[in-house]
């Protein structure tokens, strides 16, 4: 997540320079054959504007639902933090005069699901763009810590070894978790630790962090649909071809009887370049948005927010040896 006012204009320009190489050399190629003689070259410019309306129309689209998934993902993680809270008094008033010690095995486990959830939100996929160059090379100016690490180190520090060892031999480290902390839950209620209404209480806090992390998979694992995105693509790059195509003869008439006759001509390589930067920079901006776990500068900060639950569970336990809080470097926080 960038922390900051706003993405700065040197950032964008270097961030999509490869793409402004390219739109470049596609607005200067039919300019300069048009200047050498070759006006067959000009497009009427009126069927490339009704394409420009469909680019723009169907790239809106993608934005908007890329912004959807992005914010959809947000509020999974905003009820995370709710009912973890909420899992933490819970638990702690229900348990902690009979069985302090599962209070804060439960506790620890909770942070082990926090821990394994977002280690498995950040694993790549096929039709994610970190692996892109333009992704790759943004990517260096902050750190995504559980690229840093393992799931096992991280898991150490919340774990016995036997838990550890068994949590591992699992598929879907997560929900495992959950699973033990499901079993200690009614074994509690067996021991008349807990009364029913307690039990209720909690197990309903279990079923919640189980929906929340279905919903997060679900964002995870079904991309945003290819028939569109792909359709986009198509339609966005016959579209960057065609513009300096169209708007080469309107430039020419520009100076027509004036003493810039023969010049306005090459205007048309800045504002075709401007036009095709914008309409490719849009979509850009909705694909760099679309999978908000993937590792991007505009992700879901998860493990900033994994870090900040546990602190706030630490502490109310009155824990004084907290974990540093995560921060923003060079203002992306992850």
């Amino acid at each position: 997540m960038h922390s900051g006012k706003r993405f700065g204009p040197i950032e964008f320009i270097m961030w999509t320079r490869r793409s402004l190489y390219i739109l470049f050399i596609m607005s200067a190629i039919p300019t300069v054959l048009y200047y050498f003689g070759f006006t067959f070259v000009s497009f009427p410019w009126q069927p490339i504007a009704i394409m420009g309306t469909a680019v723009a129309f169907i790239v809106g689209f993608k934005n908007n639902a890329s912004y959807s998934r992005l914010w959809e993902a947000r509020q999974i993680y905003g009820a995370i933090i709710n009912d973890s809270r909420s899992f933490g008094y819970i638990l702690r008033d229900s348990l902690s005069e009979k069985n302090s010690d599962k209070v804060k095995l439960m506790f620890r486990r909770h942070y082990a699901w926090l821990t394994a959830l977002r280690f498995q939100l950040r694993e790549s996929r096929n039709w994610e763009n970190m692996s892109t160059s333009q992704f790759k090379e943004y990517a260096q100016k902050y750190e995504i810590p559980e690229r840093l690490s393992t799931l096992d180190a991280e898991l150490e520090n919340y774990l016995s070894a036997d838990e550890l060892q068994y949590v591992l031999s699992k598929k879907n480290r997560a929900t495992q978790l959950m699973a033990l902390q499901s079993k200690d839950l009614s074994e509690a209620y067996s021991q008349n630790e807990i009364n029913d209404f307690q039990w209720t209480q909690i197990n309903q806090q279990l079923v919640k962090f189980t929906d929340d992390q279905g919903k997060a998979e679900r964002i995870k694992n079904f991309p945003y649909p290819r028939n569109f995105s792909s359709i986009t693509t198509y339609l966005l790059h016959m579209f960057i071809i065609f513009v300096p195509f169209g708007l080469i003869r309107e430039f020419d008439k520009m100076g027509e009887g004036t003493v810039l006759e023969d010049y306005t001509l090459w205007f048309n390589i800045p504002f075709s370049l401007l036009v095709t930067w914008c309409f490719h920079t849009l979509d850009s901006v909705g694909e760099a948005s679309v999978n908000p776990f993937e590792g991007s500068p505009n992700d879901v900060p998860i493990t900033q927010i994994s870090r900040t639950i546990e602190i706030d569970m630490r502490d109310m336990l009155d824990e004084t040896d907290l974990p540093a809080a995560i921060v923003a470097k060079n203002n992306i926080v992850m």
